[in-house]
């Protein structure tokens, strides 16, 4: 907890030292906005750009560790999955990917989105996490109201969580990974059975949803809204 990532519109990422406020060392490898971050370990991490590129970079390292090159418009959101060996990713090209430094090729390509990918997920299961019985789930959420749920071993999706109208901006999964919550500007939450698809529950807010949490014992989720209003519910099965 000693060092901070952040990625920016001036195209660079820093990672900046929390107990002095001090620049670490700064990234230029993006030609666009730097548009997420996400650490792989304590040291290193990726990054993703309006440019179409993603990185991985390295404290100390005045180059690239890797490049992954694949998608055809902005890349959105990266997110390492929980044992830091797959990078997923999305885009406005409709697409998400899943890489592995050792390889240029993507794993996997999904391409059953019909608009934009905002944001995606990883499953806190599979092997080396708390729940190494569950299968290892990417979750992507998209503007064309849809939240698939892939299993990436087997490289298919196994759910199309299809209830919301608007955009979809956020999705979560809770702790055990048997629940996620999806966040649209449709102003509903709502929260899914990860083992069959089914809806659970619905809030609905005031306005358009940009992000959901869950609590770290999973017996609480919150939702920000569009009108300035932060919302926490009690969850209980």
């Amino acid at each position: 907890g000693s060092l901070l990532l952040s990625g920016s519109v001036d195209k660079s990422a820093i990672v900046w030292d929390t107990k002095t406020g001090d620049v670490m060392q700064q990234f230029h490898f993006h030609s666009a906005p730097t548009l997420d971050v996400d650490w792989r370990n304590s040291n290193s991490f990726a990054t993703c750009s309006t440019d179409k590129n993603i990185y991985v970079c390295k404290i100390g390292e005045e180059q690239p560790v890797k490049r992954f090159v694949g998608h055809t418009d902005e890349v959105n959101a990266i997110k390492w999955d929980p044992t830091g060996t797959m990078l997923a990713s999305c885009s406005d090209d409709f697409t998400a990917k899943v890489w592995s430094v050792k390889q240029d090729e993507p794993l996997h390509d999904f391409r059953l989105h019909t608009k934009e990918i905002y944001t995606i997920k990883w499953s806190p299961t599979g092997p080396g996490t708390k729940n190494p019985n569950k299968p290892l789930l990417l979750a992507t959420a998209s503007f064309d109201s849809f939240v698939r749920l892939w299993d990436v071993e087997k490289g298919e999706c196994i759910y199309t969580l299809a209830k919301h109208t608007e955009p979809v901006y956020s999705v979560a999964f809770n702790p055990t990974g048997d629940l996620v919550a999806t966040g649209s500007f449709d102003k509903c939450m709502h929260i899914w059975s990860v083992k069959d698809g089914s809806l659970v529950k619905t809030f609905r807010g005031g306005s358009g949803i940009f992000e959901v949490a869950w609590s770290k014992d999973g017996d609480k989720v919150a939702a920000c809204f569009f009108n300035k209003v932060v919302t926490v519910m009690d969850f209980k099965m």
